[in-house]
């Protein structure tokens, strides 16, 4: 699995980055997270509220930090 969190680099886009590498540590998700910050590159994505994240070249949540719980639920789904 491939998980990028898109975001310019602000507190939320930290905070979703590491609750995100938690919950794959935690759950023993096969992944790979990246962390994208280039602005054209999020801006590909149809994305123009960050944070976001996107599974499997996917967006799958933007413009909010989710809880952990509905996190492990959008990686395991």
């Amino acid at each position: 699995m491939e998980i990028k969190i898109l975001g310019p680099g602000c507190p939320k886009c930290k905070t979703l980055e590491k609750l995100t590498r938690e919950v794959v540590e935690q759950n023993g998700i096969e992944a790979t997270v990246t962390k994208v910050d280039d602005i054209v590159a999020i801006m590909n994505y149809g994305v123009m509220t960050t944070p976001a994240l996107v599974v499997n070249e996917k967006v799958v949540l933007k413009g909010r930090i989710p809880s952990a719980e509905e996190l492990k639920k959008l990686l395991i789904k």
